[in-house]
């Protein structure tokens, strides 16, 4: 089976079933690895930041051999069980349909009116304190978080394994779950999750790029603000102080005519982040679903420019 029908069929899977709790995900088996490499590599090596390099490489390389072992290994029983393993690799990497269930349990909350409700499940998507939040906040972070998350969640997997098949998705998926384990700068992570944190930075540079283009193009497609969410990805995408975060928002925050971010309390501390857009629109919770719907749309956008780009260099080469 050639490789765009593959990304077509685990993108459909993603979507009606979602990540089952049920299933081992390679996600959650890559963070226990690195969790448990951690201490050793410690042990090992001379300074933090070669323990983190260290750790780094055999996280994403163990991952990426498995991947091609798995495989390689369902292909010697036949080459539909080699199919079968590569749609199910490429489906594990890919999270829109989780990425909406978590923001529209946040919506439902807040149309129950239930502030208290909403702040805890907006709690369990982004990396900020909820307990002061108001309505408007809490709204604010759910879109923030879909924003973001459709960057390093659905369109980089996409990207890689358009790119590299189901090898370069998984690769991808440890080097993302590398910097959301290490990549903090804090005491005890400023050096060993120095690697981690910029092998992420580099592997999102494109996606991060083509995300901001989607989501334009997913707001000419939805009746929203398309030369907003350029013009305002332009303007305010490099405000961040990741290369890549903050232009998904920013486009984002362009096509819904808001502002977004702003300073944010973290642990206590209040973490002074840049406003992203003008305060065209209201912030209220209707914004929830606006959001997905933009990131549904540049997820279909992106799969059928992966579709006719993967056949048109098929048959370049």
């Amino acid at each position: 089976m050639n490789l765009e029908y593959q990304v077509l069929i685990a993108v459909a899977l993603d979507l009606a079933l979602g990540d089952p709790r049920w299933m081992p995900h390679p996600v959650k088996i890559m963070g226990r690895f690195a969790m448990m490499l951690e201490p050793a590599a410690r042990r090992i090596m001379p300074s933090a930041r070669a323990a983190g390099i260290a750790a780094a490489v055999a996280v994403t390389g163990c991952s990426g051999l498995a991947a091609w072992a798995l495989v390689r290994l369902a292909g010697e029983l036949h080459p539909w069980a080699a199919d079968a393993m590569s749609i199910f690799l490429i489906y594990t990497s890919v999270a829109a349909r989780d990425l909406a269930h978590h923001s529209a349990e946040v919506f439902r909350a807040l149309e129950a009116r239930d502030l208290e409700l909403a702040k805890k499940r907006v709690s369990w998507i982004v990396g900020r304190d909820t307990k002061n939040m108001n309505e408007e906040d809490v709204v604010r972070a759910a879109v923030e978080s879909v924003a973001e998350n459709t960057s390093d969640g659905v369109i980089a997997p996409l990207f890689y394994a358009f790119l590299f098949g189901p090898v370069g998705a998984i690769v991808y998926k440890s080097i993302n779950t590398l910097d959301s384990t290490f990549g903090y700068k804090n005491e005890r992570y400023i050096d060993f999750g120095w690697c981690p944190a910029k092998i992420d930075d580099l592997a999102n540079w494109a996606p991060a790029r083509i995300t901001a283009l989607l989501i334009a193009a997913a707001a000419f497609l939805t009746g929203m603000r398309p030369r907003w969410a350029i013009r305002i990805t332009r303007r305010d995408g490099r405000l961040h102080a990741s290369p890549n975060s903050g232009l998904s928002e920013a486009a984002m925050a362009g096509a819904l005519g808001v502002q977004l971010g702003g300073p944010v309390w973290r642990k206590g501390k209040l973490d002074p982040m840049p406003f992203m857009g003008d305060p065209v629109n209201r912030i209220e919770r209707a914004l929830i679903p606006k959001a997905n719907g933009l990131m549904f749309t540049a997820t279909a956008v992106a799969v059928a420019a992966g579709i006719v780009l993967t056949k048109g260099m098929r048959g370049i080469l």
